[in-house]
């Protein structure tokens, strides 16, 4: 995972954990009747909305990462399938060369011989 992704997943996750938190304090101010409830419910809102943003921001910063960098971490069959290709091509290629210069070779060595 790339670090700005990495930074982006650890910030989510610190933020659902506090969110998660602060519902849970809620829950329990409201169960015991206390005055701090109903803050503790809107600041709960307020931090839902909050861990969703980072989620989404996470989500955002592996688009960017991936379409600025063109890593896609795990290949498709079908990338796989075109490098194997690829590299056959270059293969043929390269024996197609050396078999060509090798004839040139054979046929300067005779011209220079008549």
């Amino acid at each position: 995972m790339p670090d700005p992704v990495r930074t982006a997943a650890v910030r989510a996750v610190i933020i659902m954990s506090l969110t998660i938190i602060q519902a849970v304090v809620a829950f329990l101010c409201t169960l015991a009747g206390s005055w701090l409830a109903f803050p503790m419910v809107l600041g709960g809102v307020a931090g839902t909305v909050v861990a969703t943003w980072s989620v989404l921001d996470v989500w955002v910063t592996r688009q960017v990462w991936n379409q600025r960098h063109g890593v896609v971490s795990v290949p498709s069959s079908t990338a796989r399938r075109m490098r194997r290709e690829r590299r056959v091509a270059r293969r043929a290629a390269r024996s197609r060369a050396r078999g060509e210069s090798r004839i040139r070779r054979r046929s300067e060595g005779r011209l220079s011989r008549a």
